[in-house]
């Protein structure tokens, strides 16, 4: 395949792991607004925790601007990875700067491939190229972890590209030949039908971690071993012994909105299912913070807001939702979290030293178990149970 000249717009982890993926074949410019973030990339430094963009970002050719004349000249492949954060007030994705950015290539590069990979909603991608009747635009999902973004693209479950002509076969097959895997399955179907399998299939994962939450939940009220429990279900082949750990509830930047999105579709739907995910989760963060206040203690520490081991986005982040329950029950809080900058994190205290944040906290709070805590473990609660969210 012949080098292509590709823009990629936003740098986070869907963006800049793409550019990364596709800059030894091709020549990518990663455009974005945050000038600090296009600094640091700049210098061959990932703004962002995760190890193999640590790796490879140094040596890699991409090149990164905030200069959007720049960016889109001679682009003949268009890529978008911007925000689309979830609107509670309107019931819907915030797609103002996917729609943005593709006005932004019709106006400078009207003859490129542009391919959303922002979340959207169901229907969002051909009510857009109706818009732009000139132009080729595309849906196609992306299945990554944070702090696992590049791995994930170099070895991707499946391609899925919301189009059948000969340049969306060739954007899929593009992936393939800059990925490290080999026989990676693809799937070429319509935009719609694509942007519906992203939403299903986070949504079906939000639904394993809301059944196994609610599995602990049950097995912590009747005093039982979740652990004999979930080893015995999990044995079954047709369940696996994988994405099972018992957390706070599902949260980071794409379960938590990507639900929502899918009830919201469902509006005119009989669901009963779709839903209840949503209020499941809802009911777990409730429910922990409920065995926090039992313990009667006057000082809570949060250990840590990232979702994950491993990862630094604390967006929408369970434990944040269970700090607001509890301080909104009267209780005082600190925050032990070494990413942050700042004194203080929804009105509480950052704590900067680790054994004076043990010292002060009555319980240490804490999505997933760490080293760190090993020495405190009575007053730690966790309800993680394999270290690990696979």
């Amino acid at each position: 395949m012949q080098p292509r000249n590709i823009t990629v717009v936003g740098a986070g982890y869907v963006g800049l792991s793409l550019a990364v993926l596709l800059a030894p074949r091709h020549r990518v410019q990663l455009l974005d607004i945050d000038a600090a973030k296009v600094d640091l990339i700049c210098q061959g430094i990932s703004p962002l925790a995760d190890a193999e963009i640590q790796q490879r970002l140094p040596e890699s050719p991409v090149h990164a601007t905030t200069d959007a004349a720049h960016a889109y000249t001679d682009a003949d492949t268009v890529i978008i990875a911007t925000p689309t954060n979830y609107d509670s007030d309107n019931g819907y994705f915030d797609t103002s700067s996917v729609e943005a950015c593709v006005a932004e290539a019709a106006r400078r590069c009207p003859q490129a491939l542009v391919i959303i990979k922002s979340t959207v909603p169901v229907g969002f991608t051909t009510a857009l190229q109706q818009r732009f009747a000139d132009m080729e635009i595309l849906f196609s999902p992306e299945f990554l972890r944070e702090g696992r973004a590049l791995h994930d693209n170099l070895y991707p479950s499946r391609i899925v590209v919301g189009g059948n002509s000969p340049r969306a076969q060739a954007f899929g097959q593009m992936l393939a030949d800059c990925a490290k895997a080999t026989d990676i399955a693809q799937y070429y179907c319509g935009s719609t039908e694509a942007e519906a399998i992203k939403l299903f299939a986070n949504t079906y994962l939000a639904m394993r971690v809301a059944f196994f939450n609610e599995l602990d939940s049950f097995a912590e009220i009747h005093h039982l071993n979740t652990r004999h429990i979930i080893d015995g279900v999990c044995a079954d082949s047709r369940i696996g012994h994988y994405y099972n750990n018992p957390s706070f509830g599902y949260g980071g930047y794409c379960l938590p909105k990507d639900t929502e999105q899918l009830r919201a579709n469902y509006f005119n739907v009989p669901n009963q299912l779709i839903g209840a995910i949503v209020e499941a989760n809802r009911t777990r963060k409730d429910f922990i913070a409920h065995q926090i206040l039992k313990r009667q203690p006057h000082t809570v520490g949060i250990y840590r807001l990232a979702m994950k081991n491993g990862a630094d986005n604390f967006r929408v982040s369970a434990i944040q939702s269970v700090m607001k329950r509890l301080q909104g029950r009267g209780v005082h809080v600190v925050v032990y979290e070494p990413a942050l900058a700042q004194s203080h994190f929804l009105n509480a205290p950052v704590i900067t030293d680790l054994a004076e944040f043990i010292r002060l906290a009555d319980v240490i709070v804490a999505n997933r178990q760490h080293a760190d805590l090993a020495a405190v473990a009575d007053k730690v609660y966790s309800r993680d149970l394999f270290g690990s969210d696979q």
